[in-house]
């Protein structure tokens, strides 16, 4: 049951949080450190009493291990620096790698440990079983949200220990047996329990992403997306700003009262996602101003068309027909402009003359030509004179 839930859990976070995860794995490297060291010194004296060459091995067996995990863990942090961003697929390899590190230094110690009891000397397996419990609790700290690599590790840290003492026929080593194994059982309970409460958590925040990004009203995504998704689609090639006002809102909405009103905003906001591709990104910006990017910028005209077409066709809210209009201004990438602050811009302006000419679009391209009212208004002030 507790692992369905991890892998369902595991599934559902989003892949920001999952790589946050990932990320705190390889937040530290001073456990790796502090185990390599005090096995390191717990070995040399073990080996300097006892003569034993297979602690002297597993003593340079756990070194070698850390010096290896401590060499990927700042690979890790490297990588992270560099482009292209880390995705998910490679981030999942990159926690095997680290899950399989820690495995094998929990087998060590745990063999570690194992040795010292052999060796009959008391204070030594102390020091060696204490270096085992004291692994065992940075699991369950650092790997509450991998309960299958906890239970791996701690199995591996404990399975050479208890095994070594229930094969001594003495009611002491039965004992430490048992309060091994005890302790395995009692850190596992840790972990299942971190897990749910960091699950819970991360459920949470997946939820506060989701409700960060969307506006209540419509189920668009809001400026806020668009702040922060325009400029990387904007670097990944051509595209098209399409920002939208619609005409003759404010009188539906002053006639007929605010629900009829927010009706009227879903659905538009239904007949934008019907006319959008799947790829494409639909804003509602606030008020009646929407923006719909385009990743293929070849049709932005058509795409204009199509959206006057569908947006004036006539609304029927609760039995009333209404009507509305919309402007529409166009900026194309990278002839329009080469930040997403220019291409708004420029999309806004060609808004505004859409505007002025009572609906329809307009093309960013078009505004260094001259505004046919304005011209013909010059023309008949000349001829009045």
């Amino acid at each position: 049951m507790l692992f369905n839930r991890m892998e369902s859990g595991r599934a559902s976070i989003s892949d920001a949080v999952y790589l946050e995860v990932i990320t705190g794995l390889h937040g530290t490297t001073m456990p790796t450190i502090l185990a390599a060291a005090c096995q390191a010194m717990v070995g040399a004296i073990t080996t300097y009493e006892t003569g034993d060459r297979v602690t002297a091995a597993l003593t340079v067996a756990g070194v070698v291990v850390a010096i290896v995990r401590l060499v990927e863990i700042l690979a890790f942090r490297r990588r992270l620096v560099r482009p292209p961003q880390l995705g998910r697929a490679e981030a999942v390899r990159w926690e095997r790698r680290y899950v399989a590190g820690t495995v094998v230094t929990a087998f060590i110690l745990g063999l570690f440990a194992a040795r010292s009891i052999v060796l009959g000397d008391a204070l030594c397996s102390v020091m060696a079983i204490g270096i085992g419990f004291g692994f065992g609790a940075g699991v369950v700290a650092r790997l509450a949200l991998r309960p299958v690599a906890a239970l791996l590790d701690l199995v591996a840290i404990a399975a050479p220990a208890a095994i070594v003492t229930f094969m001594q026929p003495d009611l002491r080593h039965v004992g430490l047996g048992l309060l091994i194994l005890m302790y395995v059982v009692a850190s596992f309970e840790m972990v299942r329990l971190s897990f749910n409460a960091s699950i819970n958590q991360i459920t949470l925040k997946r939820q506060f992403e989701q409700l960060s990004r969307i506006d209540p009203m419509t189920g668009l995504a809001n400026r806020a997306v668009l702040a922060a998704d325009l400029p990387a689609m904007l670097a990944a090639g051509t595209i098209a700003v399409h920002t939208l006002d619609l005409d003759r809102f404010k009188e539906a909405n002053d006639r007929f009262g605010h629900p009829v009103g927010d009706a009227l905003l879903k659905q538009v906001a239904g007949r934008l996602r019907a006319i959008a591709a799947p790829e494409d990104l639909v804003v509602r910006m606030g008020g009646d101003e929407f923006v719909l990017v385009r990743r293929v910028a070849t049709d932005a005209e058509a795409m204009a068309e199509r959206i006057v077409q569908s947006i004036s066709a006539p609304y029927d809210v609760d039995g009333e027909v209404i009507e509305l209009g919309v402007s529409v201004g166009v900026a194309v990438a990278p002839d329009d402009g080469r930040t997403a602050e220019a291409l708004l811009s420029r999309s806004d302006r060609a808004l505004y003359r859409a505007k002025a000419s009572r609906g329809g679009y307009v093309l960013a391209g078009e505004l260094c030509m001259p505004d046919p009212a304005a011209a013909g208004q010059s023309a008949a002030e000349e001829l009045a004179a």
